[in-house]
């Protein structure tokens, strides 16, 4: 697990390789990923966006960006926390991950990003 606190947003993920979804001889592997978002601050925050960048061992490099997480924009009061699933398919054995969050304070209507840290996707035979 990896965590990173940025501007009193602490974010965690946890990843997990999905041997039933993936298909190695064709070059097709599937990692879940789970994160947590805990305010740190003294005010309410609303995610609004996501945006991430997606590599794989084979230098193939994509973006991803849209509203909220897995269809929702969590609003999180001082001290909670959300955490949700989701996942991403990679060509290779391997690849990582990092991200922002684009956050709303609510007390003050002021838009800031949180950094989400880099993270590793990699099947557990590639370990050894």
């Amino acid at each position: 697990m990896v965590s990173k606190i940025s501007e009193g947003i602490e974010i965690s993920v946890e990843t997990f390789y999905q041997p039933d979804y993936s298909n190695p001889m064709s070059a097709e592997f599937m990692f879940a990923y789970r994160i947590s978002i805990e305010n740190h601050n003294n005010f309410p925050v609303q995610l609004q966006r996501r945006h991430w960048h997606i590599f794989d061992s084979n230098g193939q490099y994509r973006e991803v960006e849209g509203e909220g997480v897995v269809g929702v924009q969590p609003t999180l009061n001082p001290g909670e926390r959300y955490q949700y699933v989701s996942g991403c398919n990679l060509r290779t054995e391997m690849g990582k991950m990092y991200g922002t969050y684009s956050m709303l304070n609510l007390s003050n209507k002021r838009a800031f990003d949180v950094n989400i840290p880099a993270f590793e996707m990699i099947v557990p035979f590639k370990h050894n």
